[in-house]
């Protein structure tokens, strides 16, 4: 039996990764058999091509490298991460709570492209993944939507000042703009659940956050 795969989705600076942590800790608690992923898989091989992409390799620009081309990489690295056992993991029962997923090409890529063009992209998108690549469709997407000025404020906070040491995507202040216009489209017409992470002009308490991540995930499992 399946298990299931919730997606904690959201622009950079958005705090994707501690939510998604807290998440997964949570249900470890709670007795589920869970396990926690970030992609890209930086640290395996199968991301080279995803590096090289965000280091500026093809081009300085994010769009240097068309929708299309720029998914692929993506795509590879988390079908390597599957054959790798995380299939396994997933076929025999397990939740993962995954930080990004193929959610993220949707976002990133498509602001490369017109918007008549978004639905012909993310059913090709959805289906090359899902169905000819075999991995699992999520059961759930949680999108954190945080303002770009204070997600900019974030990433810059995260690198102690030095934007020179933000990727392609980050440092592309109109790209965010454009993905996060992108993400509204997903969330309105993919059915992603949204979480409104700014308030008065400031970040929620991480707290605040996890707590209506975990009421919106409601992940029902037998305890490990």
């Amino acid at each position: 039996m399946n298990g299931k795969l919730i997606v904690i989705e959201g622009l950079d600076g958005s705090g994707k990764n501690t939510q998604a942590q807290r998440l997964a800790d949570t249900l470890a608690a709670q007795g589920c058999n869970v396990r926690k992923i970030s992609f890209p898989q930086y640290d395996s091989p199968s991301s080279a091509l995803v590096k090289m992409y965000l280091a500026g390799d093809f081009g300085k620009s994010a769009d240097s490298v068309n929708a299309y081309a720029a998914s692929s990489f993506y795509a590879v690295d988390r079908y390597a991460t599957f054959k790798g056992g995380l299939l396994d993991f997933y076929q025999q029962g397990g939740i993962i709570i995954a930080d990004r997923y193929t959610t993220s090409n949707a976002i990133h890529q498509c602001s490369k492209l017109p918007e008549e063009e978004w639905k012909e992209f993310t059913d090709w998108l959805f289906h090359y993944e899902y169905e000819l690549l075999g991995i699992p469709a999520p059961d759930k997407v949680i999108y954190l939507r945080v303002d770009t000025q204070i997600s900019q404020k974030l990433m810059t906070g995260r690198y102690n000042g030095d934007d020179t040491k933000k990727d392609i995507h980050e440092r592309d202040v109109d790209y965010l703009m454009r993905s996060r216009k992108a993400a509204d489209f997903c969330v309105k017409e993919l059915g992603w659940l949204p979480v409104e992470c700014c308030k008065d002009g400031a970040m929620r308490t991480i707290d605040d956050i996890a707590e209506e991540i975990l009421s919106i995930a409601s992940c029902q499992a037998e305890p490990a």
